[in-house]
């Protein structure tokens, strides 16, 4: 089974990888993984090289919305699953992250935050969109709706998120709140509140996405919003290899969990 994701060195990308192996192997198959960067080029020419190696499916975490690669892939015959992200028509297993953002939404709702501020990730990515129409459909709906302009896209790591959070924090009026949809950009948003003299939890609250394994362990422990990642790499490869024998496969939406910890606290009233 080949596999494409954008980058191993993201623990979101290796955990799903680690899934994938586990479930491929119970099934008697092995796994070759390659890495795309999340460039177009480079997606595409990964693809062909797992391909001319014989690969009898693919796996793609790095699904784009502005690519129509997974679709010429299917035309050509070859078997191919989602995993993380999802397109539609295509046998996907993903968290549900509109459920995960709704979590995020109400979460912060309810500790009475009402400017608040969103990390979204690229905009070529569901896992992004999701997350934050999600989000913001639980503050439209309360009746305090996210401005656009307290909305910015970012690269899905700790520098993307501190530029993101930097930018946010010089709004007038600051949010006192900011959601970012992964982890790491979280993380960034962190080091960006503490740069600017406010403490995290504090005078801003900070909500992620993924429950990395460090989340808990940092100076502020993280409340985030947790996909169960190595259980969708899992599930990735047994709806594969279900295609590979001639079965049909169904996508799914894995359920996400909201884990609650020192980085989010009520709104400061004074």
């Amino acid at each position: 089974i080949g596999v494409v994701v954008p980058r191993l060195t993201d623990i979101v990308l290796a955990t799903i990888y680690e899934g994938i192996e586990e479930g491929a192997a119970a099934a008697g198959y092995q796994t070759v993984v390659a890495n795309s960067g999340d460039d177009l080029a480079t997606q595409r020419l990964r693809t062909e090289t797992l391909l001319g190696m014989r690969v009898d499916g693919l796996i793609l975490g790095d699904a784009r919305t502005d690519s129509d690669l997974v679709y010429e892939l299917r035309e050509q015959g070859v078997k191919v699953v989602l995993a993380s992200r999802r397109l539609p028509g295509v046998v996907s297993v993903t968290c549900d992250d509109l459920e995960g953002g709704r979590l995020a939404g109400r979460h912060l709702l309810e500790l009475g935050h009402r400017r608040v501020g969103v990390i979204a990730g690229q905009p070529y990515a569901s896992t992004g969109v999701e997350r934050t129409r999600g989000f913001r459909e639980v503050y439209a709906e309360a009746g305090v709706p996210v401005p656009d302009a307290y909305v910015l896209t970012s690269p899905f790591d700790a520098e993307g998120g501190r530029r993101a959070a930097a930018a946010l924090l010089a709004l007038d009026p600051p949010p006192t709140a900011l959601y970012a949809v992964n982890d790491f950009a979280a993380i960034g948003a962190m080091g960006a509140i503490r740069a600017a003299g406010l403490r995290v939890g504090e005078d801003v609250s900070v909500v992620g996405y993924n429950d990395v394994s460090i989340a808990a362990d940092l100076p502020v422990s993280l409340t985030t919003v947790r996909s169960p990642m190595r259980e969708m790499g899992r599930a990735a490869a047994a709806a594969l290899v279900r295609l590979i024998e001639g079965k049909t496969s169904r996508s799914r939406r894995l359920p996400p969990v909201l884990v609650e910890r020192a980085s989010s606290r009520p709104v400061r009233t004074s």
